[in-house]
């Protein structure tokens, strides 16, 4: 999956966590999740300090609402690392389609992937219950 060219925000600690992630995964044995869009990702933000992100940016382990664009079903997603990982309880990896493709984003975009059918999939990001940098977590 590409990541469309839409304006992302990374946090500069974010950045660092992924391409440590990236490479503790390609030392591995080979059975690493695809990396194209964390690559392509990590290449095309914008890197700012944590304490300057704006608030409605979706961070690592934010909180966000999103809105299918397709069927207007809302849900509740926590974007989180691959180890904290709990699709069944709303806690998204970075490394789904889906975790790549909201990363950075801000409230009011369109986050858009291919999903496990093979069929492409979007929803809009309605909100962010819940972002770390924005009540003072800033070590994460």
């Amino acid at each position: 999956m590409e990541i469309t060219q839409v304006e992302r925000t990374l946090t500069e600690l974010d950045h660092v966590r992924l391409l440590n992630l990236h490479r503790r995964f390609a030392r591995g044995d080979g059975s690493a999740p695809p990396w194209r869009a964390i690559e392509d990702l990590l290449d095309a933000s914008t890197l700012v300090p944590s304490r300057a992100v704006a608030p409605d940016v979706v961070t690592m382990l934010s909180q966000v609402v999103l809105q299918d664009t397709q069927t207007g079903e809302r849900s509740t997603l926590t974007l989180c690392y691959p180890e904290q990982a709990d699709p069944a309880a709303g806690r998204v990896s970075v490394l789904s389609p889906v975790g790549s493709a909201l990363l950075g984003l801000r409230v009011g975009r369109v986050a858009r992937w291919t999903g496990p059918s093979g069929h492409e999939k979007s929803a809009e990001v309605l909100a962010v219950l819940y972002q770390p940098e924005s009540n003072g977590d800033y070590a994460m």
